[in-house]
């Protein structure tokens, strides 16, 4: 972490764990596993519920660190959380992916990109439970209600220039809400969100498009569900629905469908063999991502995860 930033938001939210308490009531897993942008919820998309083990009058602390890779594409993350009272969830992520195979843009146009180049983001996010209880309103409909926004900045290094080309911005917000269900008679949790947004996957390609009609937001659907094997164990699978801002560009460029972006789906599992650790295993389809220069293949794959929760 060399920004000088970065660090200083890191170490006031570690200093801010201090106070967490470690013994506390809540659920193991009823807290959800860190997504990839560093909030609360499965592996793709936030739940309503507020992260790390601090139940209500009590501040908790968590950080995680992520591992994905497919056929042509990889990506590391690592993040902190703090829960404030069960109420605000504060968040902080960083993503490096590995863009690879992206230097065969120069096939298309001089753009300058490097051999084995990577692209950076940053994200930081604020959740608010606004309404309900997962826990305490498991026998009734009512589910937890969170509204939250995680605000992205990527460095995409050489691949700038491609960027460029696309009309695309290196800053974005996405602002969602969120509402979870989680039914202890059954031992299920199902979640849907539903998310406002103009990133190109995730943001890793900027924000918006130089398209018309693809520089403005649009709401997209996000869904999980989690089905509780024992007290510690848990197996789901989620879906993440996405802007399609680049395709068009593409195609008013000779390229066809080259820069399509498909939605993500993945199953997984998640075990917390005990109350301050949860580890999350699962196989991610996240379609075609800039297919044009990978052969048209599904980028399918794992994705492993491990949190410290407190």
């Amino acid at each position: 972490m060399k920004n000088p930033r970065w660090l200083a938001v890191s170490a006031t939210l570690a200093l801010a764990a201090t106070v967490a308490h470690a013994d506390t009531g809540k659920l193991l897993l009823t807290g959800g596993v860190s997504t990839i942008a560093g909030s609360a919820g499965g592996g793709l998309t936030p739940w309503a519920v507020i992260g790390s083990n601090a139940t209500e009058g009590e501040v908790g602390f968590s950080g995680y660190a992520t591992r994905a890779a497919t056929q042509d594409y990889g990506l590391n993350g690592y993040g902190v959380a703090v829960g404030l009272h069960d109420r605000v969830e504060l968040s902080l992520a960083r993503q490096d992916f590995d863009a690879s195979p992206a230097i065969a843009l120069n096939g298309i146009a001089p753009f300058g990109v490097t051999p084995g180049q990577h692209i950076q983001m940053d994200i930081a996010g604020i959740k608010v439970k606004v309404a309900g209880d997962a826990v305490l309103n498991a026998d009734s409909w009512m589910p937890q209600i969170a509204v939250g926004l995680e605000h992205k900045r990527v460095r995409p290094g050489s691949i700038g220039s491609v960027l460029d080309f696309l009309g695309t911005q290196t800053s974005g917000t996405d602002v969602y809400v969120s509402a979870t269900k989680l039914l202890l008679a059954q031992s299920l949790l199902v979640n849907g969100t539903l998310r406002s947004t103009n990133a190109n996957q995730n943001g890793l390609l900027g924000f918006g498009a130089a398209a018309p009609g693809k520089n403005r937001r649009s709401l997209q659907p996000e869904f999980s569900v989690a089905y509780l094997i024992s007290k510690n164990l848990a197996v789901g699978a989620e879906v993440r629905f996405k802007p399609n801002n680049l395709q068009a560009l593409g195609a008013a460029a000779g390229l066809g469908a080259a820069l399509r972006e498909d939605d993500w789906k993945d199953i997984f599992i998640a075990w917390a063999p005990s109350k301050n650790l949860s580890l999350t295993l699962a196989y991610v389809d996240l379609g075609r991502i800039v297919p044009g220069i990978t052969n048209h293949r599904r980028q399918t794959g794992y994705y492993l995860s491990a949190q410290v929760a407190f």
